[in-house]
This record gives C-alpha cells, structure tokens and sequence, in this order.
C-alpha cells in the first residue's frame, strides 16, 4: 500500500554502496525506518541534503506492515530550511537534537502534538538567526513534557535545587538523594517554565549554558535508561561554550 506523511529526519545508516534508511518520526505514523535507494548515483535526483538531520519532508512510501524497513517512493522538501544545514552552529544543533530523539523516539504509533512541536521548533530554529543559543536546551525542556518526566512544580524561581530523581525544584537539597543538582537550578527552572521565544531571551555564560545542558542530559539519562551516549554533545558544548 503506497501511503502518504510529513516526516522530520532523526538520522540515516549507509545500507548499500547506493542506498540509505532514514529514521523519521512522522505525524501519520510515528517512527519509522525507510530504505531510500540509489542515493549515491549520479542519475538518481535524489539529494543528499535533503536527508540531514531536522530536515522536514512530504513522504510518499511503500507500507508493508510485514515489514520492518519500508521503500520510498518519492520525497519532497515540506519545508525549506535556509540557515539550520548553512550554519555550522545550527548543523551541529541539529546532529544533537537528532541524536537524542533518535534514542528517544520509538513510538510506532501516531503522537500529533509531538510532531507539531518537533516541527515548529525546528522552523523557528530555522527563522531565528540570532539570540537561539538557548534554542537546544528549551527544545530538551519543552520535550520533557512529551516524554513524561517535566517536573511537576517549576513556577518558583527561589527553588534553588534540583531533584533530578523525582523531577521537582526545592529550596533545600533533598535528604538521601545522590540525584540532585544545586547547580544554577534557578535558570534551569526558568528554561522549564519559559517558551522557546521567551528562553531566547535568558542570558548567561556558556560555562552556565553548558552546566545547565550537562544536567538536562543527566535527567534524561536517569529517566530514559535506553537513552544511548550523545557522540555530538561534546562538540556542541564546545561550540556553545
């Protein structure tokens, strides 16, 4: 059965001397795999380019629910992305955050919100070409909400620590938790508490911003054990910091 979605590229894998999957999360049905053939063929038309990361595009595939790889039939760019493939910052971004949904998306079935969230942040990423060095840690806190584990109360700036356990904020460091972070827990819950325009506007070191993503990760790490080692995170924080 030929079927029809908008897709967003998580990642790809070399198949073939001239073929690739590509791991997208769709709206229509979630995460799935697609074998697209004859990439690197002179003759083929087919782009390279327009299976990086974040990249956003209209699908037209062969579905057979037998089958654990599925065959493109024909792609197309949903939305144009100027500046996130341009920009070295921007790309290094985007191999991060198709990382982490890579080992955090495994859904098989359609989440709608999910995927328009994915994909309004991915366009405002594109179309904001300055003040988006917060971008990648708002996206991860905003994400939270998705996947289950946003802390429960984020509103009070003068919880000043952070129970990465049971994903709450408090004013003093909880008993007998070695799962804690006093480390610029007050930002971090204005991050969990801001929308990604408003995030845009926090201001801080990169020392800070680094802190602040390195115990993001370690969140998701304690609440995704599936969550696999991130190779770009080093070099995003080196870029970033």
């Amino acid at each position: 059965m030929i079927e029809k979605t908008r897709g967003i590229v998580l990642h790809q894998v070399k198949f073939t001397d001239s073929g690739i999957i590509v791991h997208f999360f769709t709206r229509e049905f979630g995460r799935i795999s697609i074998l697209v053939k004859g990439m690197r063929k002179k003759k083929s038309g087919k782009s390279p380019s327009l299976f990086q990361p974040l990249s956003i595009l209209d699908l037209e595939f062969y579905n057979k629910a037998s089958r654990e790889v599925q065959l493109l039939k024909e792609s197309s760019s949903a939305t144009a992305l100027y500046s996130i493939h341009a920009d070295i910052k921007k790309s290094v971004v985007a191999l991060f955050l198709g990382e982490v949904l890579s080992s955090v998306l495994f859904e098989e079935n359609p989440h709608p919100a999910l995927f328009d969230y994915i994909e309004k942040s991915v366009i405002w990423f594109d179309e904001n070409n300055e003040k988006y060095s917060n971008f990648h840690i708002s996206f991860l806190c905003g994400l939270s909400s998705f996947l289950g584990f946003e802390p429960t109360n984020r509103k009070n700036p003068e919880e000043g620590f952070f129970d990465m356990l049971n994903g709450r904020f408090l004013v003093v460091p909880p008993t007998h938790n070695e799962f804690s972070s006093g480390v610029n827990a007050d930002m971090l819950n204005a991050f969990f508490g801001s929308s990604i325009d408003d995030a845009a506007g926090i201001t801080m070191s990169g020392k800070i911003r680094n802190e602040i993503l390195e115990t993001i990760v370690r969140y998701y790490t304690l609440h995704l054990p599936a969550l696999r080692k991130i190779n770009s995170l080093e070099v995003l924080k080196e870029v970033f910091g």
